[in-house]
């Protein structure tokens, strides 16, 4: 991605890593997240205006604690340390890190100074604490900008060589005013003048493509959620009929999706499209297999043959297009950086694929990103904020085993949950809900009988970015008609549990 500049930040396995990367382009600078060991050259190389360490929840004195090349501090670039990355930056610096009697975590008053971090900011915030381990002695050239009652120092500067550090986590919401702080280490100390916007990434993207494909073929995977589309409409607009869709109806679809897919995309675009029915491929894959991991790699590989079979049916296709955005990249490993789930289309890729090369235009996206590209697209509404549906469809939503009667028990219960969440008029307000079957039977009565059937549990979340979210306060009596529903209406279910697990500890989907 062409961008005049730009951000980096450095992951020391930092729970809201990703987060930090939206705020900062919320900012409308551009933002880039790479492994806390990345070399020195490679960052060089990047042109970067600042990097931000992220935290981590290691403690800088142990024997594996994530650190990075202490030439960064050397590079003239601006820095700021967020609560691990601070104490990294002390540690390395010469100063003193101990551990705290006591543990300091949540909101929490922090008094400050003056400083080009907190311009436009009262003499105390209300920030987020979450650390064992504190700063006690700031290294040498480096004065305290902040505190707390039981953090001594809490925030650190060394306005000549724009280092900063901070024990905080302005990222997160409950920080108050925490994006201006962002913004004010991006504009008062990078001095980023905040050009990136998705109108110029659009034109930029056409443009790169164009001249990269030229007059080849390039399939593109369209499973009809919104990256693939979004994906699809940006390829089309830089090759034009050069380009096919491969529409893989897998079988693992919402109730009457794979249609639904097929009239938009033939309907509204003019787009060259092919579907193929493959549901007793997958199914025959997929037969005893319980694991997610494993479920995934499966439908990854079986997505990539079918479109070599289908590429070869064209005739020569170099190219193969797919949807893959930031987010997918993170969750599936960062460098070293811990797996939290394989996405279909990246860690879920076979070691060999038949094309010359695989195309993600989005890959530097997050969601809400990809939504907006869309618009500026010209997708209908309707379509680019579609609920967001995984790559391996309902195989994730159904825990353990897959079989053709479990997907129908699913199709139905999910189809009634989206039903009456839209009645109400919650669909445009709820960012992702859906049903899964679970592997857990237990005893009902029905009709003065007993039963011994399956549970259905309820995932809904409210969130602005997918990398975290809320579960979503629905109303009882909307819980109890949805419930009421399911279990009348779908068979082989007699019980309906409700998901109120937030993102973390637990991620949107449950496999």
């Amino acid at each position: 991605m062409k961008n005049d500049e730009s951000v980096i930040i450095l992951d020391f396995y930092g729970q809201y890593n990703q987060l930090i990367a939206r705020r900062v382009r919320e900012c409308n600078v551009y933002s880039e997240i790479l492994p806390f060991n990345t070399p020195i050259d490679k960052i060089i190389e990047k042109k970067p205006k600042g990097i931000i360490f992220t935290g981590g929840p290691a403690s800088v004195y142990a024997d594996d604690a994530p650190k990075c090349d202490p030439k960064i501090f050397d590079l003239g670039i601006p820095i700021l340390g967020i609560c691990y990355g601070m104490q990294l930056m002390t540690y390395t610096l010469g100063g003193t890190v101990l551990r705290a009697e006591k543990r300091e975590y949540g909101e929490t008053p922090v008094n400050i100074s003056t400083s080009p971090l907190f311009e436009g900011f009262e003499n105390t915030n209300i920030c987020l604490m979450s650390h064992t381990d504190f700063v006690s002695q700031v290294p040498v050239g480096f004065e305290v900008i902040g505190n707390t009652s039981n953090c001594p120092i809490a925030a650190m500067q060394n306005v000549d060589k724009k280092l900063y550090g901070i024990q905080f986590h302005p990222e997160v919401n409950n920080t108050v005013k925490g994006t201006q702080i962002i913004k004010n280490f991006l504009f008062n100390v990078c001095n980023c003048t905040g050009t990136w916007k998705m109108s110029s990434f659009v034109q930029d993207s056409i443009k790169t493509l164009r001249e990269r494909i030229g007059d080849k073929k390039a399939l593109c995977a369209l499973s009809g959620g919104v990256d693939s589309s979004v994906a699809a409409v940006l390829l089309h607009k830089a090759i034009g009929k050069n380009l096919t869709c491969i529409f893989v109806d897998h079988g693992l679809l919402r109730k009457n999706e794979g249609d639904e897919v097929e009239n938009i995309f033939r309907n509204q675009f003019d787009i060259n499209l092919i579907r193929v029915n493959a549901k007793d491929r997958f199914l025959a894959k997929l037969a005893g297999v319980t694991e997610p991991e494993k479920k995934r790699k499966i439908i990854g590989e079986e997505f990539i043959r079918v479109f070599e079979e289908e590429a070869k049916k064209i005739g020569t296709v170099d190219y193969l297009v797919q949807g893959t955005i930031y987010p997918d990249v993170i969750e599936s490993g960062l460098g070293k950086g811990a797996t939290i789930k394989s996405h279909h289309n990246v860690g879920g890729l076979p070691d060999y694929v038949d094309f010359k090369e695989i195309v993600e235009p989005l890959r530097d996206l997050f969601k809400d990103e990809v939504r907006k590209t869309g618009l500026e697209l010209g997708i209908p509404e309707n379509l680019v904020f579609r609920q967001p549906f995984p790559g391996p469809g309902l195989a994730i939503r159904i825990i353990g085993d897959i079989t053709d009667d479990k997907l129908n028990i699913l199709k139905d219960a999910d189809a009634i949950f989206r039903e009456e969440v839209a009645n109400v008029g919650l669909d445009k307000e709820l960012n992702q809900y859906f049903a899964v079957l679970t592997n857990l039977k237990s005893v009902g009565v029905m009709g003065d009988e007993r039963t011994y059937d399956y549970t259905i549990a309820l995932r809904s979340v409210t969130t602005s970015d997918f990398m975290t979210a809320t579960w979503s306060r629905i109303p009882y009596d909307l819980l109890e008609k949805i419930s009421s529903r399911i279990v009348n209406e779908v068979k082989h279910v007699n019980r309906v549990v409700y998901d109120i697990t937030s993102k973390p500890p637990a991620t949107i989907e449950w496999e």
